[in-house]
């Protein structure tokens, strides 16, 4: 299993920035997928989830301002990110669980400037 995240960049604040995975080597409509990111010093945490069924989570933190979606056709899983704030910045990572174990993205930088 294989997840290949693209997107991100730098922002001022206020800004929109989106972010999507796609995954490889995974009957992904069966999985449920999630974004987490890790700002510095910070613990990971639990961005956004959506279910196979489509049911979505979100952090209290970017409720109203972010967006996760799937695409069971082109196995994508994506983020998109309105009214970006500076506590915001983070790497962000696409994440998902197959075959008793997790699997994680490479990682993508978000920077929200002031």
């Amino acid at each position: 299993v294989q997840l290949q995240a693209s997107g991100g960049g730098s922002v001022q604040a206020g800004g929109s920035l989106s972010l999507s995975c796609k995954a490889v080597g995974l009957n992904f409509r069966l999985h449920d997928m999630a974004w987490y990111r890790q700002a510095p010093g910070r613990q990971r945490e639990l961005v956004a989830s959506i279910t196979s069924g489509g049911n979505s989570n979100y952090a209290e933190s970017v409720k109203d301002r972010f967006a996760i979606s799937r695409d069971n056709v082109w196995r994508t899983v994506s983020l998109q990110m309105n009214d970006l704030k500076p506590d915001d910045t983070a790497i962000y990572s696409c994440w998902t669980s197959a075959r008793g174990r997790d699997f994680w993205g490479q990682g993508t930088q978000v920077t929200v400037h002031p």
